[in-house]
């Protein structure tokens, strides 16, 4: 039986854990120069309906690395965009390839195409969850802290995406989590009401960056405006003052604590320069870490 990779909460907790296992191994081994053509032979359509840098270049990639053929599709230049219907989409490409990797707007777009797919599907981005990157920020995590076990992480901004899949990571994982989002800005209910009626660890949510970051292990940020809310722009820069993870916020986190960014950055908007440039910052390992983890969830959805 096929599995897909849309949500955290698709997988327990030794799923996610024997993903880590894997990403380890195979970051070893690409160090190290050995070869781990696991896809070989095989081709992993990249559906791209929102720009990218991060998820298309360490998607295709890895892909590559695997020993597979990666083929980029925009929606500007297929039939998708002259609105072919999703479950067609789905159902052609399933006689083509392999697994198909997609970046888009609603997460019912990833479900209906995983719904008529045949092959794995692979959300590398939707409005309401992005957990690739969460998967790559709990690696991240657990190279320099050893573990995520009995660690507190604070996230300050935007409830979106990313927040969304923290919440989900925390529930399964065991971890504390603390978000600091604005009045009118915080996570979606669904996802918070679903956290907590399965975490066994303490989900917070809070409108003071300081009560979040105070003590906490891992600081984690984004953009106050994704991308779509464009037009949002200034109004979310009034609501979101005070929220910038500069360093007098971070001086109130542990002295090892570390700061992640899931970039592109505005500096000085969320976070300040010296903040993503200083000796806290886990960014760039955070973003080689995207490589590394989507190959082992491509490895396992498609072997």
């Amino acid at each position: 039986m096929k599995r897909d990779f849309l949500a955290l909460s698709q997988y327990t907790k030794d799923e996610l854990d024997a993903l880590f296992a894997l990403t380890k191994e195979l970051k070893a081994k690409q160090k190290q120069g050995v070869e781990h053509h696991i896809l070989k032979g095989k081709s992993v359509a990249l559906i791209f309906e929102k720009s990218s840098t991060r998820t298309r270049i360490s998607f295709e990639v890895g892909v590559f690395q695997l020993g597979a053929h990666p083929l980029f599709i925009s929606s500007a230049t297929s039939q998708m965009g002259r609105g072919e219907p999703i479950r067609d989409t789905a159902r052609v490409m399933s006689r083509y390839c392999d697994g198909v990797m997609i970046r888009t707007y609603g997460q019912e777009i990833v479900e209906e195409f995983a719904q008529y797919a045949t092959i794995p599907v692979i959300n590398g981005l939707t409005d309401l969850f992005h957990p690739c990157q969460i998967m790559a920020d709990l690696f991240t995590v657990m190279e320099q802290k050893g573990s995520y076990e009995g660690l507190t992480v604070a996230w300050v901004g935007d409830g979106n995406n990313m927040a969304n899949t923290w919440i989900e990571a925390a529930a399964i994982l065991g971890f504390d989590l603390r978000l600091a989002c604005p009045r009118g800005y915080e996570p979606d209910k669904n996802v918070m009401e679903w956290a907590l009626a399965r975490a066994t660890s303490a989900i917070t949510i809070t409108h003071d960056p300081a009560e979040a970051v105070r003590g906490a292990d891992v600081v984690n940020t984004d953009v106050w405006a994704s991308m779509g809310q464009e037009a949002e722009q200034k109004v979310r820069e009034k609501a979101f003052a005070g929220f910038c993870v500069d360093d007098a916020l971070v001086a109130l986190a542990k002295p090892d604590c570390m700061v992640l960014h899931c970039l592109p950055a505005h500096r000085g908007e969320e976070i300040a320069d010296s903040v993503i440039e200083g000796p806290r910052s886990a960014v760039w390992d955070e973003a080689e870490n995207r490589l590394h983890v989507q190959k082992a969830i491509m490895a396992t959805l498609m072997k």
